[in-house]
């Protein structure tokens, strides 16, 4: 596993600050964001620490896109298996799924964060990834 530092210098946005903390409350572990842009298509490069992840959350009326750029992490939507995620993967999340994603245990994770623009959309945060179920993704 590299340093912070060192996956920063990789990667092909610049890393963001940590989040602040009424945001930082919906992930375990940290997490830093870099706004792309807000301008119409809001486009941020999200970067998690090893075993990072986001709670549970849906999109509503409007959905995301996710495209990993550095890193291994997962992606689950509610009922279905993780799937394991390297750069160069794309995921596209349609609204009202429930769903999460992060790191792997062992490695930083990147991807760039598509939210799909919708009149009166809005992210309902949800409960936590527990240990219990994260511990036992492959």
């Amino acid at each position: 596993m590299s340093t912070l530092k060192e996956f920063s210098n990789s990667l092909i946005f610049p890393l963001g600050d940590k989040l602040p903390e009424q945001f930082s409350k919906f992930f375990i572990g940290q997490v830093h964001l870099n706004m792309l842009t807000t301008t119409g298509v809001s486009i941020g490069n999200v970067t998690f620490e090893p075993a990072c992840r986001n709670n549970w959350h849906i999109h509503h009326k409007g959905g995301q896109m996710l495209l990993v750029t550095a890193g291994e992490g997962y992606y689950q939507e509610w009922g279905k298996p993780a799937q394991k995620l390297k750069a160069g993967d794309v995921v596209n999340i349609p609204a009202e799924v429930k769903h999460w994603h992060g790191a792997t245990k062992d490695s930083f994770f990147s991807h760039l964060a598509i939210e799909v623009p919708a009149v009166g959309g809005s992210n309902e945060w949800l409960e936590p990834v527990t240990d219990e179920e994260y511990l036992q993704l492959k």
